[in-house]
């Protein structure tokens, strides 16, 4: 009488066989077993078919342990193909790092040019020398103070004897250098022509 792997009977029959045995073939797990293994439509109760149970999860196990094992090596080919072994993360790093590097250089250059420079000025002090002992000294020093130009503050004065009874005016300011002309400044006030004789630069010192 013939029968199927699916009927009770072969259960019945292979659950005896594997009483005393634990492969169908040998002592090691074969392509019989797995033949087998696979013509059987489900795992077998361990209730029913115990010896049959025990060997078709030991042959599942195996199989499953087989076909990990086949798939490691595609796993890790595939991870091998995944690696840049020239460093490309590292060359995106890299560009990264210039691209920030080169906003932050322009930033600071864009500060640099936008932030005002110091106004450069000078301490500049002033012998004003009148024609003769009869110049009147307090007019000669209003009219010098009367000039106005931009970037141009007046200071201190003092009348200072030179001789035969004759006082020059020396008088303290500052000037802006980009504003002011000491040759135009020195012309304005020997523009004075009826007190000033001469103006002379007596003393200069930047701030």
């Amino acid at each position: 009488m013939s029968f199927s792997l699916e009927s009770g009977l072969a259960y019945k029959i292979l659950n005896g066989f594997f009483e005393n045995a634990s492969y169908v073939k040998g002592s090691d797990a074969s392509e019989a077993d797995k033949a087998v293994f696979e013509a059987l439509p489900e795992g077998p109760a361990a209730a029913t078919y115990p010896h049959l149970a025990r060997w078709y999860n030991h042959i599942a196990a195996v199989q499953g342990l087989t076909a990990k094992a086949a798939a490691a090596p595609a796993a890790a080919a595939e991870d091998e193909d995944d690696i840049d072994l020239f460093g490309s993360d590292e060359e995106e790093v890299d560009e990264e790092a210039e691209k920030i590097k080169a906003a932050r250089v322009a930033e600071y250059n864009a500060r640099k040019a936008n932030k005002p420079k110091p106004t450069a000025k000078t301490t500049v002090t002033l012998d004003v020398k009148p024609w003769d002992d009869e110049t009147n000294m307090d007019e000669l020093t209003q009219g010098v103070k009367a000039i106005t130009m931009d970037g141009l503050l007046w200071g201190g004065h003092q009348l200072v004897a030179i001789g035969f009874g004759i006082k020059k005016l020396q008088i303290n300011c500052v000037v802006e250098d980009d504003k002011v002309s000491m040759d135009d400044l020195t012309e304005q006030i020997e523009a004075l022509e009826d007190y000033v004789q001469s103006v002379d630069v007596a003393a200069m010192q930047k701030i």
